[in-house]
């Protein structure tokens, strides 16, 4: 037994070495890109630019923690964005009401989330397929509902009023637009390398595992459900990091934040960006909203436009962007080993 051991454990010390080497350089790529990024107020004086990067993080946060649904786990779900809005909804309230630093608020909305998605993932993973997709979507719904309906505490229609509080903390200022682009740059960063290091991880092949054949992953002992209800809890936490993003950039939060239309413009993301590559979703974030911006400068059909390209990339690529860079150089470099 000992030198079967021993040669397990030299068989393992290549795969773990790859695997230590991976982390150490997907830190490095954050590293420098958070670098970039912060320098970018140095180099360019547009306001506009900083806030399409905060807006970029808020929905790039959003659309990659549903790819750790659709494109890892197999599970679509139409209603993601309700953690979205109830990031956007609890951080502002507990700023409102409570007055606490800005981290307890943070802290606090994770937990709040945690709770809420664990209470409906445990009932929306034991579905399958459509029944998951539409039952999520049912859950956002409900909780737009009470939005609109408890007016004396969310503001109803109107949305959350009056602005956030945010208070310095460890001499960072969020009412100061470089000090608020620079800490969404950061949280973006953090989100994105902890997906990766999940997707990267033993239990991110799991998740491939479950998405490929779950009845054969159950059989080699995994547990299934226990596997999908941990990573909606974990998509849900990084969805409602996005919220908080966009509601420190609006200084409020909008029934808009948790309505079906945003679960569609997540899906719509990642479709445009794709789902087999981890950037894919940061890609279509960047495209959507190029577009959106784009398009609504000149017609206010921008409905029709969005549907065109919906068409362009189901119909005519057949997969996101990333997808398609990607698959196109596999095919290149597959061709010159050929040679």
């Amino acid at each position: 037994m000992t030198e079967l051991e021993a040669g397990r454990a030299q068989r393992l010390a290549p795969v773990r070495s790859g695997a230590a080497l991976q982390r150490y350089r997907d830190v490095l790529i954050a590293l420098i890109a958070f670098a970039v990024l912060a320098c970018l107020p140095l180099l360019s004086g547009s306001k506009a630019l900083l806030d399409f990067i905060i807006r970029c993080s808020a929905y790039g946060l959003f659309a990659t923690s549903l790819n750790l649904l659709v494109g890892y786990t197999g599970l679509t779900s139409f209603g993601h964005g309700m953690f979205f809005g109830l990031g956007a909804y609890s951080f502002g309230l507990i700023m409102q009401r409570l007055g606490v630093p800005i981290p307890v608020a943070f802290v606090a909305t994770l937990a709040i989330t945690a709770v809420v998605a664990a209470v409906i993932g445990a009932i929306c993973v034991r579905l399958k397929e459509i029944y998951f997709a539409f039952v999520t979507l049912a859950f956002q719904m409900l909780i737009h509902s009470m939005i609109l309906s408890w007016a004396s505490f969310t503001g109803g229609d109107q949305g959350l009023r009056g602005g956030i509080p945010r208070p310095v903390f460890l001499g960072i200022d969020l009412a100061n637009h470089v000090h608020l682009y620079v800490a969404s740059c950061a949280l973006l960063i953090l989100g994105l390398l902890a997906m990766r290091q999940i997707a990267q991880s033993p239990f991110g092949y799991t998740l491939r595992m479950v998405r490929d054949n779950a009845a054969r992953a159950s059989f080699l002992g995994i547990d299934v459900w226990r596997a999908k209800l941990t990573v909606f809890v974990l998509a849900a936490l990084f969805a409602s990091m996005g919220g908080m993003v966009m509601a420190l950039f609006v200084s409020g939060a909008y029934p808009e934040f948790a309505y079906w239309t945003i679960s569609g413009e997540g899906i719509f993301i990642n479709m445009l960006g794709g789902v087999s590559t981890f950037l894919g979703p940061m890609v279509g974030t960047v495209l959507l909203l190029l577009l959106n911006d784009t398009v609504t400068r000149f017609t206010e059909y921008h409905g029709i436009v969005l549907g065109v390209v919906i068409l362009f990339f189901a119909l005519g690529l057949r997969k996101g962007l990333l997808d398609f860079v990607a698959e196109w150089f596999a095919h290149r470099r597959d061709a010159g080993e050929g040679r």
